[in-house]
C-alpha cells in the first residue's frame, strides 16, 4: 500500500490561552463530494460504468444536468427511457426531491382538475408524491 495526502477530509482546529489557562480542541470532517468523486473514478477504472453514473447521480447537480439533457440516471439497473419511467414512478428516490415537488407544486397550483375546478396546493403535493 503506498502512502498518499489524496484525502477526502479536511482537518478542523481552534484554540484558546488565557494567562492561566489554555483550551484547544481539532476534528476532521469527512468530503463526502470528494468520496464520490473518487468512488465514480474507480468504478469507471474497473469497467462499471453504469455504476459509476449512479453513483455521480446521487449529488443533486448531476442529476438535475443528466435529467435536463435527455439522459436520466440510472435507477435500480434501468438506464434510458426505462430510467426515466421508473424515476418518474418514483418521485421520492430522487436526489433532488424537494427541488422537484417545489417546482411541480408551482406548475399545478391553480390548474384545473377533472371536475373543473382549480387544485389545491396539496392536491398537487399528494399528486406528486403518488407519481405518474
Amino acid at each position: 500500500m503506498s502512502y498518499s495526502q489524496d484525502l477526502c477530509t479536511v482537518g478542523r482546529s481552534g484554540a484558546f490561552q488565557g494567562q492561566v489557562f489554555g483550551l484547544s480542541a481539532g476534528r476532521t470532517v469527512r468530503d463526502t463530494n470528494c468520496e464520490r468523486l473518487k468512488l465514480g473514478k474507480y468504478l469507471y477504472d474497473m469497467g462499471m460504468k453504469v455504476a459509476a453514473v449512479a453513483i455521480m447521480c446521487q449529488d443533486v447537480r448531476v442529476f438535475s444536468a443528466m435529467y435536463m439533457a435527455g439522459t436520466p440516471c440510472p435507477y435500480e439497473g434501468k438506464i434510458g427511457e426505462e430510467a426515466r419511467v421508473a424515476w418518474a414512478a418514483n418521485p421520492k428516490d430522487r436526489p433532488d426531491y424537494k427541488e422537484a415537488k417545489a417546482s411541480y407544486v408551482a406548475k399545478c397550483v391553480r390548474t384545473e382538475n377533472s371536475a373543473g375546478q382549480n387544485k389545491s396546493r396539496l392536491t398537487c403535493k399528494r399528486e406528486f408524491d403518488k407519481g405518474s
